[in-house]
């Protein structure tokens, strides 16, 4: 079973392969992926190791978190299941970026809550996007006829 290590910390620009040979020193079968920015192209500062051994990821946290490179200290952890990363507030790999809320609280705040008493007139709030385009065009054809 392949084993997930987040790399964080890392420079906006640096040779991949000055990396790779980092982690290639601590063992072999390490695969390093950065993920990096769609419009420039340029690592967004984290990445990710795949291993097969459970020692060998051991030892890279070991070895390389804390580690200088590029001018940054390095940041080597087990990385954790998408489904698992909300559990807790601010326990994203990321450091917490995330502002401190989970997954469960940020789909109960784009909820809808109708009351048992409906507004006769007020419109539906499912359908208010719709109700506006459709006024916007009503009124441009009153505009052209």
């Amino acid at each position: 079973m392949s084993i997930r290590l987040y790399v964080g910390n890392l420079p906006r620009s640096f040779e991949t392969k000055d990396l790779e040979d980092l982690f290639a020193s601590v063992g072999e079968g390490i695969r390093f992926k950065p993920v990096n920015d769609r419009e420039t192209g340029e690592c967004r500062g984290f990445g990710f190791i795949n291993v097969d051994d459970g020692k060998l990821a051991e030892a890279l946290i070991e070895r390389c978190n804390g580690m200088a490179f590029g001018g940054n200290s390095l940041k080597v952890e087990r990385s954790e299941r998408k489904d698992t990363r909300g559990a807790v507030a601010g326990s994203s790999p990321a450091g917490g970026r995330r502002g401190g809320t989970n997954a469960a609280s940020r789909k109960a705040a784009d909820k809808l809550v109708h009351s048992e008493k409906a507004d006769s007139q007020a419109p539906d709030p499912r359908w208010a996007g719709d109700l506006t385009r459709l006024k916007a065009l009503l009124d441009q054809h009153k505009a052209t006829v």
